[in-house]
């Protein structure tokens, strides 16, 4: 499903959810971003996420990680290289903002191919609509400057 021309950016972002894609194996939201509600630190596990498993609360966990897709999940202009199980990081996002988690073990992921040249154009596309990208890797933040 292609977007139209004068879609916003927040409707890029947000699309229409696939029903094709499947979390599969992948668990990096469980380990990757801060939760509040489990006072889970970042690029720590959640304390619900068994190993190779995934969530042990599927059923009944909180509304906002039943709300919670990355962009992979919902996003059909995302190949497969953008599953983040294989990327090694994870996209959302924010309003204008596009966030981009790095696994820590996979510092230097979201600056090789292809996904250098791909956030390079979402940042020079999101700055035209007043949006950006910040890449967290580890402790580390990082502002994306199309060039």
């Amino acid at each position: 499903m292609s977007q139209p021309a004068d879609a916003t950016f927040e409707t890029r972002l947000h699309p229409p959810k696939l029903d094709v894609r499947a979390c599969g194996s992948c668990t990096l939201c469980c380990r990757l971003p801060e939760i509040d509600h489990f006072a889970k630190p970042a690029n720590t596990w959640c304390p619900n996420c068994t190993a190779g498993r995934g969530c042990s609360i599927y059923a009944d966990r909180p509304q906002l990680c039943r709300d919670f897709l990355c962009a992979w999940m919902i996003n059909e202009s995302l190949g497969p290289e953008w599953e983040p199980s294989v990327a090694n990081m994870m996209v959302y996002g924010q309003g204008q903002q596009i966030t981009v988690l790095v696994d820590p073990d996979y510092p230097t992921a979201w600056k090789t191919e292809p996904y250098a040249t791909q956030l390079n154009d979402w940042a020079f596309e999101a700055r035209r609509k007043g949006g950006y990208i910040i890449v967290f890797v580890g402790d580390d933040v990082f502002k994306i400057n199309p060039s």
